[in-house]
């Protein structure tokens, strides 16, 4: 496994995306998958999210969505640098970085089908967005917020697009997040029923925001995570194809 940080071109400029891939020499990767950030940008906790995944096969990309704002990270727990990397972010632009990545991807020769995602946090929210939006494998969101209620706006609520989903949607979610009620899940798991592709929600009963990074001692909950990330790789490995 080996990873390294590149740039690929957006309508809106240049991107950094940081990539992992199984060792060259060693067997093709299996999949191809995007890892979609936190609020706090592309940093260790993420790019550990895909040389993990490159571990297990897959070819793993992490899109720098804070281009538009000069890039770099954001320190957990300051939030007031995150309104500023969000400035000049919206949907549109999320798409259009997603597709960068998907075109890098396809130039590695990968077809839509065999790409899956997977977000967290603010990632969570856009791995929905992508599923709704663009027919890819698989899709994974980790503690996605603002998807019922909308929490900015330059984000509105993506509820009503559950029943138009193009793209299968596993979702996770703790009951002690503070900032995602269990009201706003089970909205969310109502909403879905009847979605065209499949489509699954998993509550963990003790854990809260945050609880898969494993660099943050007050959110990590090993149980949930590596259950989470158990059935991640399965719904993966049932819809990529």
């Amino acid at each position: 496994m080996s990873g390294r940080t590149l740039t690929v071109e957006t309508p809106d400029g240049p991107m950094d995306l940081y990539e992992s891939a199984p060792d060259q020499g060693s067997a093709r990767a299996k999949a191809a998958v995007i890892v979609v950030q936190e609020a706090f940008g592309v940093n260790e906790h993420i790019e550990s999210v895909a040389d993990r995944l490159a571990e297990r096969g897959y070819h793993a990309v992490a899109p720098h969505f804070f281009h538009r704002a000069g890039g770099g990270t954001v320190p957990y727990g300051q939030f007031e640098k995150v309104m500023e990397k969000y400035q000049g972010l919206s949907d549109d632009g999320i798409l259009m970085d997603v597709d960068a990545a998907r075109a890098h991807l396809h130039d590695a020769g990968w077809a839509d089908a065999t790409i899956g995602i997977v977000g967290y946090c603010f990632g969570g929210r856009v791995t929905f967005l992508v599923a709704a939006r663009r027919p890819i494998g698989a899709a994974v969101g980790y503690y996605g917020g603002g998807i019922v209620t909308a929490r900015f706006p330059q984000f509105p609520a993506l509820v009503d697009e559950a029943k138009t989903l193009q793209t299968p949607w596993l979702g996770f979610f703790g009951d002690e997040d503070q900032s995602i009620p269990v009201e706003d899940v089970e909205q969310l798991r109502k909403a879905l029923e009847g979605a065209p592709v499949d489509t699954e929600i998993v509550r963990y009963a003790e854990a809260g925001h945050g609880f898969n990074r494993d660099v943050s001692p007050d959110a990590y909950r090993p149980g949930p995570a590596a259950d989470a990330w158990r059935r991640m790789l399965a719904w993966f490995d049932e819809h990529l194809q």
